[in-house]
């Protein structure tokens, strides 16, 4: 201690001890600053061998010359099935006519009843006892006859993407047609036979609609 009794030589060394350890510090900072620039150094050479390596391979390349063709990557447009509705439009105008005379195909012994050529009698027994479930059903009921013909030639389209075997087609009795006259009761059988996909119908049994409905056949799409 001094004369005024103060302690000189701690003091002293805690700050070399301090100054000891900043060096330290020191030292270490400079280490990894010269670690950073040396792994700095060693990409930059990397990247500089391999864009030379490339520029030598390719040193002997020909850009093509221009063809002036499409861009084949050019996205294509949306398909549209354009061609199918066209086709199913033709189908359903040309074939649905109301000239063709179908009197020498129906059978009317116990009700009006109709079976594609090849279809045996028995189909249409069958079809009376409604041994094939009914699995939709169209209700021509209130439309003109433009109408009604547009209606179902989309209904048995729809009947057989959805794979229905058995429909019914209800197209009334007439009774509130003007001079009380069954158009549309005439017009469906006719319709109906042309076409193809339709192998058989017969009248509704009673609780099916009875002579306001018919009850049809038809055959499905192989698969």
């Amino acid at each position: 201690m001094n004369r005024r009794g103060r302690p000189v030589t701690v003091e002293r060394l805690d700050g070399l001890a301090g100054l000891g350890s900043l060096a330290v510090e020191l030292k270490a900072q400079a280490r990894r600053k010269a670690d950073d620039e040396r792994r700095r150094r060693e990409q930059a050479q990397r990247l500089a061998r391999e864009a030379n390596l490339f520029r030598n391979e390719v040193a002997d390349a020909v850009p093509l010359p221009p063809t002036g063709r499409a861009d084949p990557k050019r996205p294509a447009p949306a398909t549209v099935p354009r061609q199918r509705e066209l086709d199913e439009r033709a189908v359903l105008d040309a074939s649905l006519s109301d000239e063709i005379g179908i009197e020498q195909y129906l059978e009317t012994d116990e009700a009006l009843s109709y079976r594609r050529h090849g279809i045996g009698p028995d189909v249409v027994r069958r079809l009376r006892r409604g041994e094939w479930t009914v699995k939709g059903q169209i209700d021509l009921h209130g439309l003109r006859a433009d109408e009604a013909r547009e209606a179902l030639g989309a209904f048995l389209n729809r009947a057989l993407r959805d794979e229905w075997r058995c429909v019914r087609v209800i197209h009334g009795k007439g009774l509130g047609s003007a001079g009380r006259e069954p158009v549309l009761k005439a017009k469906v059988p006719r319709w109906l036979v042309q076409r193809q996909e339709v192998l058989a119908f017969c009248q509704a049994r009673p609780n099916d609609g009875g002579s306001g409905a018919l009850i049809v056949l038809l055959r499905l799409p192989a698969r």
